[in-house]
């Protein structure tokens, strides 16, 4: 991040030094025409002359960036979400033969090629939380970005189609808030006619505030990632990464339809699959600091959303906001945001800190004393989920002290009730 943190950049601030530039002016053209990258050179001459929008626009382009490349990737090597008749009849998919690859000539696949896949995208995103945490200081501005305008090439072609777009990625905040998927392409055989009401228009006025909040959510992103790099899951890999990587040349491809078992040929092979991997989740500590760093981040996390409702409450306009404060209109439908809907998030954030850092114990189903999370992620050498699950596996880290129950979460579940993933995704 050029050596200079966001408390640096503040120092060297004076008064009324920054203005909205000529970047802050493109950058939503350029994110709909998919040309941000050739202003690039610009924003981060002028990010380092701390204008807060040009941090604001590089960090959209490393968000962006880290789903192409990383989209691209799967695409190229034929990724595909996993399918058997009887995963279609418990999951209503729909009864058909295992899902084949989008990319019909997919490139081999390798253990270490797919790490080389994950290191890229989590420093990427790494590298777009610096950026994001830049606008925090500075000149305030406001973009009108519309997400699903936004277009992303994520397959690779060269050419950005339906459904490719920034919203595709923000489904899960989308089921919340009610902003609707992308279409995708029509059905093979039919005509699409473009309906006659207008297109919604889910224009978002991104902020400073929302810097942060995407330098969390780059950051929650990316940490899943960092959690399996910190460990060897080769045998992972080898046992059951055909099913997501079919044509890619892994170590059971040519075995994915075998004799019939139980069920079928397809669907037993499957449930086959589904046993090596449950037994291969025993992932052997290769970089115990990584593991460690992954408690660090979840504490960047918390203490970034707190940054973010600082910023927040502290705001006087009213612009297409992605995250209201009790001051401001809501965009999801028939939920305002409250002083004690704000106070209830802030008071989960305390509670997980105290989590992070031992002070609170999880609570483990087979044990009266609790699991300590901070040991597992300062001490742990192995992580196998089945044994940490059964117990024996958990036991270096139980032990006497206060547990995290209902009642630390009384708040939370006051006021988020049955809702609280909903408010999870979106206050990030």
């Amino acid at each position: 991040m050029r050596g200079l943190t966001v408390a640096a950049m503040a120092a060297l601030l004076l008064p009324g030094a920054t203005s909205a530039t000529e970047v802050g002016d493109q950058l939503a053209q350029r994110l709909y025409d998919g040309t941000l990258a050739e202003i690039g050179d610009l924003a981060l001459q002028r990010c380092d002359e701390y204008h807060t929008d040009a941090c604001f626009a590089l960090g959209m382009l490393d968000l962006v960036t880290a789903y192409e490349r990383t989209a691209q990737a799967l695409y190229r090597h034929g990724a595909t979400a996993p399918n058997s008749p009887a995963m279609a009849m418990l999951f209503g998919m729909g009864i058909d033969a295992p899902a084949r690859p989008a990319n019909p000539d997919p490139e081999p696949l390798t253990y270490d090629g797919l790490v080389a896949i994950l290191e890229d995208f989590a420093s990427t995103l790494d590298v777009a939380a610096g950026h994001f945490q830049m606008a925090e200081v500075g000149t305030d501005f406001v973009i009108p970005i519309d997400p699903l305008k936004v277009r992303i090439d994520l397959d690779g072609n060269g050419t950005v189609e339906a459904g490719e777009t920034l919203a595709s990625l923000l489904v899960p905040l989308g089921e919340f808030t009610d902003i609707p998927a992308p279409d995708g392409p029509p059905p093979s055989g039919k005509n699409k006619t473009p309906p006659e009401a207008a297109a919604p228009d889910l224009t978002i006025g991104f902020d400073n505030a929302d810097a942060i909040w995407l330098a969390g959510y780059s950051t929650i992103i990316s940490t899943p990632a960092e959690l399996l790099l910190a460990h060897d899951f080769s045998q992972f890999y080898d046992a059951y990464l055909h099913r997501v990587f079919p044509e890619a040349g892994l170590p059971m491809q040519d075995y994915s339809r075998g004799g019939t078992l139980f069920m079928d040929p397809d669907s037993d092979t499957f449930i086959a699959d589904i046993v090596a991997a449950i037994h291969t989740v025993d992932f052997p500590v290769t970089d115990a600091a990584r593991l460690a760093g992954v408690r660090e981040r979840l504490l960047s996390i918390t203490a970034l959303s707190r940054k973010n409702w600082e910023m927040i409450l502290a705001e006087t306009d009213d612009d297409h906001e992605l995250v209201p404060g009790p001051q401001q209109t809501s965009l999801v439908p028939d939920t305002p945001v409250t002083q004690e809907t704000v106070d209830a998030w802030l008071a989960t954030l305390d509670t997980l800190d105290r989590i992070l850092t031992g002070e609170l114990l999880l609570p483990h189903w087979r044990f009266k004393q609790g699991f300590d999370l901070k040991a597992y992620f300062d001490t742990a050498t192995e992580t196998d989920l089945v044994m940490l699950f059964t117990g024996l596996g958990a036991l270096p880290y139980i032990k006497e002290g206060p547990i995290a129950d209902a009642q630390a979460f009384a708040d939370a579940n006051r006021v988020f009730g049955e809702n609280w993933p909903g408010f999870a995704l979106w206050f990030n």
